[in-house]
């Protein structure tokens, strides 16, 4: 009896500890862009919009984190919020649905947000639903893009600066463990 107490112990502990260790292997890294939708000319007309290069200073967020772009693992979009940072009189009400797209050289662009039948509500933040894509082909490059497709469902008659906050989780190995 003895034995197997021992035993189990022992096997609760290393459990315990693999938990802890893989903790110190995970991390979020956040980003910020922007982009600007056009003032409209019609209703329900997609319109496609891409961000700058969005810079990843991925090497140095990764070494920050004891890590290294080989011992990456999973990198996984948990969030993305855009709120509307100019006029000061907009709401997303004229916004119908969006759709965000990532893309980096030489890697395909592929659906990473989304949102469909915007509330008419006043809002000035909202939160999109994200896949669960691996990404870290992505974040790894040195930059990557952000194409926003949106239809409206109002006319704007002015341009509207929207920002654009996105959080990934990493998973990786932590100098190799």
């Amino acid at each position: 009896m003895k034995k197997i107490t021992v035993v189990l112990l022992g096997l609760l502990l290393l459990t315990f500890s693999c938990k802890e260790v893989d903790k110190l292997t995970q991390f979020n890294m956040d980003y910020t862009s922007s982009i600007t939708i056009p003032a409209t000319f019609g209703i329900d007309i997609p319109i496609d919009i891409w961000t700058p290069n969005i810079p990843t200073n991925s090497e140095t967020e990764f070494e920050s984190n004891n890590t290294a772009k080989n011992l990456i693992e999973e990198i996984v979009m948990t969030k993305m919020s855009m709120t509307i940072s100019s006029p000061a009189n907009a709401s997303f009400d004229f916004l119908k649905e969006i759709e965000i797209y990532i893309s980096a050289d030489g890697i395909a662009e592929k659906r990473v947000a989304w949102l469909t039948d915007i509330p008419q509500s006043g809002l000035k933040t909202i939160e999109l639903e994200t896949s669960s894509d691996d990404l870290k082909e992505y974040i790894k490059a040195d930059k990557y893009q952000l194409n926003t497709k949106t239809v409206t469902r109002q006319f704007i008659s002015q341009d509207t600066d929207i920002e654009i906050k996105n959080t990934f989780y990493v998973d990786a190995k932590i100098l190799g463990i």
